[in-house]
């Protein structure tokens, strides 16, 4: 019988497959996991050149699912000023300052990760041309729907006097007719970034089309850069397969090159983005890239919309008005029959289909365009993605089970769970309505499938901080539902409900002999520490395809 090429033994291992929940030790043949069982029926495949992998008594998980996050856009951002720590401009001058001063050259000063609050007390603009008036300044909200911009930076992007925008985007202005230095989502805040350069990893995610001139030399290693950095930092956390929520060809491109340089170490579905002016011909490119890449590392095969913005913007789209502002239900960027026919029309090519759909009009809208394609094509079994969920109708969660949808949805999202405030968030809902807010264990409970991600760089890519969120969220108030998760649910949507929700399921996400050899050793084991301190653990090593690609 021939060796084991890696044993892992010592080990708590959680299966995630219902039919051997638990083990001692696996064994790894190539990129395969081998066999799971006891310390015994494992060491009987070690070998003279089997390498042996003492887990010390640690938790052993299937390679986690980042479900959604955004690779390409998260790296190049590692290399930005972060905010997020800082609640106040008098926090906020002196860091900003030291950056610009440090690198004079930048023709536009981003910082990452600004609370909605942090310039209240004034017009952004004026309140940013007071901490650094001479350059082009833009701060990005967390969730990186809105850009505030000092005067500098709106009048480089000719934008001090307002823009015409399609619907959902914003310029806004004040009584004066000029900006006040808030940009509400992308096509509003792009002229600005662009300042700062080509800005290359962000095309997956504004326009969905490829660069008009792709970039060689310099240009193309740095883009290799980013994408480095962003899997790096993927691996540290235990994360062994990624979901891109934005995304094109040349990201593709990109990932390919770094595969046959041996360099891939998470695997990776992109979709194709469609976004509002593309025509029903623009899915040809979308199959096209499905054609060219699906396999167990390099994957498209869906297709990625946004149907609205975010709550603490109010550019969420709303059934009713926000409650603090009569009158406002934010706008769709799709119209109901649009959004049905484009639906219909990726149904039928035989793609899945993720949406952006974070207030409960846009959740609808989106539920009713799948409704739409089924109705049309038959049920495809495809899997239909809703991305966020944030606020959802009573009335609309039992549709999500009943027409076979996947619930993607974020546990360091809800105000208060992890890092986000409370505030402007349940403000803006209003207290009639936190009931169906970010309402995981009813929408779970209703038979959509759950998966579990971060959405990284908008929150951290931590799973484990991820997975605290999940199992010690409490009601925001007394008579609300616990929409808190087990441990074993927790786990389950960050690994075989990831794979699930990305048809995986019979390759990755358990450990299963035959399955691939994706797995993650924690820094400890996670059933026997405290749930708030399950964001501690740590990663002690992350495995890929039988190959060590991180390790403490």
């Amino acid at each position: 019988m021939r060796a084991a090429d890696t044993i892992l033994v010592n080990a708590r291992i959680l299966t995630m497959n219902p039919a051997q929940a638990r083990a001692e030790a696996l064994a790894i043949s190539g990129a395969r996991i081998r066999a799971v069982g006891s310390g015994a029926e494992i060491a009987a495949l070690c070998g003279p050149a089997t390498q042996v992998i003492d887990a010390g008594g640690a938790t052993v998980l299937p390679g986690f699912v980042e479900s959604h996050m955004h690779l390409f856009s998260g790296g190049a951002e590692l290399a930005d000023l972060h905010l997020d720590d800082c609640t106040t401009v008098e926090a906020l001058a002196p860091r900003l300052r030291d950056h610009a001063a440090a690198l004079p050259g930048l023709p536009l000063v981003i910082a990452q990760g600004a609370g909605y609050g942090l310039l209240a007390g004034g017009q952004p603009r004026e309140v940013l041309d007071r901490v650094l008036p001479d350059r082009p300044v833009a701060l990005v909200s967390h969730d990186h729907h809105t850009v505030w911009a000092n005067t500098a930076a709106l009048e480089s992007a000719g934008l001090l006097h307002g823009c015409a925008l399609p619907a959902g985007h914003e310029v806004v202005t004040g009584a004066d007719g000029l900006a006040t230095g808030e940009l509400r989502e992308p096509e509003a805040c792009a002229p600005v970034m662009r300042l700062g350069g080509e800005q290359r990893y962000k095309l997956g995610l504004q326009t969905g089309r490829d660069p008009e001139h792709p970039p060689s030399g310099a240009g193309r290693e740095e883009d290799f850069g980013h994408l480095r950095r962003g899997l790096a930092h993927a691996a540290r956390h235990g994360i062994t397969s990624i979901v891109n929520m934005d995304g094109n060809r040349y990201t593709l491109e990109l990932l390919s090159a770094l595969r046959d340089a041996g360099e891939l170490t998470a695997r990776v579905r992109v979709p194709f983005h469609f976004v509002p002016d593309m025509t029903l011909a623009d899915l040809d490119t979308a199959a096209a890239m499905h054609r060219r890449w699906s396999d167990d590392w390099l994957a498209s095969g869906f297709v990625k919309l946004f149907m609205d913005g975010v709550i603490d913007s109010g550019t969420a789209f709303m059934l009713k008005d926000y409650a603090d502002r009569p009158g406002w239900r934010g706008e769709a960027r799709f119209a109901q029959e649009r959004f049905a026919e484009i639906a219909c029309e990726i149904d039928r090519r035989g793609l899945q289909i993720a949406v952006h759909a974070i207030g409960d009009g846009a959740v609808r809208r989106v539920i009713d365009g799948y409704e739409a394609a089924g109705r049309a094509n038959g049920r495809s079994g495809m899997r239909h993605r809703v991305e966020h969920i944030e606020l959802v109708d009573p009335a609309d969660i039992p549709r999500l089970g009943r027409l076979g949808l996947v619930a993607s949805m974020q546990p360091p999202h809800p105000p208060g769970a992890m890092d986000f405030p409370l505030e402007p968030t349940l403000g803006k809902i209003g207290r009639a309505r936190w009931a169906d807010a970010f309402a995981w264990r009813r929408i779970a409970s209703a038979g959509a499938a759950m998966a579990f991600a971060s959405d990284w760089p908008v929150s951290d890519i931590s799973v484990l901080r991820g997975i605290q969120a999940a199992v010690t969220r409490k009601p925001w108030a007394e008579a609300l539902p616990d929409q808190s998760f087990t441990l074993t649910e927790a786990l389950a949507a960050y690994t075989i409900g990831g794979a699930f929700a990305e048809h995986s399921e019979a390759r990755k996400g358990s450990l299963v002999p035959g399955k691939l050899a994706d797995l993650v050793i924690l820094g400890g084991d996670i059933e026997a520490v405290p749930p708030e301190a399950i964001g501690d653990l740590g990663i002690a090593r992350t495995i890929c395809g039988g190959r060590t690609v991180f390790e403490a």
